[in-house]
């Protein structure tokens, strides 16, 4: 039975799950949900998320939802497959948990925040950016990015010495944020800059890129 990913172009959460399977060399058929028509809340797709939240993969008899769960079952029920996402030995995926969950409760809020602000609301709206949002979320996000210059000068990628899920789940917010002036805080630091031209320019994420374009969205 084939995989499913019922997702949005170009939802973020949706990217982080798709990666995943692109980054595993899998087959899988991207259903398109049409949110603008609500059919994320109708109870055929309520059945699948109960939340009306995209994305959702459907993988046999078993459907899982939230992007990060959906790329841990990918890299754990796939192993074989493609780039290996997660690290064997217990105490270097106890480092990779580690970052995974930096990502998940550091990096994401102030990236998601400056994210919506000025690529969607300033670049693609043409709105005025609003200054106290970016005066309370740019500082966070260079907070963060401080950690992971030093974490950088450690190890090539933040869960270890090989590209994991701690790297894959930041592609979405970076890939928007590096089209806005926030680049400038990942270009002030030389070992995340190099970071994110790396993860940017692997194939999965490049494939990605050329959906977003596909649709209008780059």
């Amino acid at each position: 039975m084939a995989l499913k990913l019922y997702g949005f172009v170009p939802s973020n959460a949706t990217f982080r799950a798709l990666v995943s399977l692109y980054e595993k060399d899998l087959d899988v058929e991207f259903v398109k949900v049409h949110m603008a028509d609500r059919e994320h809340k109708t109870p055929q797709f309520l059945s699948r998320n109960p939340f009306g939240q995209v994305p959702v993969l459907e993988d046999g008899d078993i459907t899982i939802f939230e992007s990060r769960a959906i790329t841990q079952y990918v890299a754990r029920a796939y192993a074989d497959k493609g780039t290996d996402l997660m690290m064997n030995d217990p105490k270097k995926m106890a480092i990779q948990s580690v970052w995974m969950e930096v990502e998940a409760h550091q990096f994401n809020l102030p990236s998601h925040k400056l994210v919506i602000e000025l690529y969607i609301n300033v670049l693609h709206r043409g709105r005025e950016a609003d200054e106290a949002l970016l005066a309370e979320f740019e500082p966070k996000l260079e907070s963060v990015l401080d950690v992971y210059e030093k974490r950088l000068t450690e190890s090539k990628y933040l869960g270890g010495d090989s590209f994991t899920l701690a790297d894959l789940h930041h592609l979405p917010n970076v890939h928007y944020l590096m089209m806005t002036k926030v680049k400038k805080l990942f270009d002030a630091r030389p070992h995340v800059s190099a970071w994110a031209a790396d993860i940017l320019s692997r194939p999965a994420w490049v494939k990605i890129v050329s959906m977003l374009r596909s649709e209008g969205f780059v």
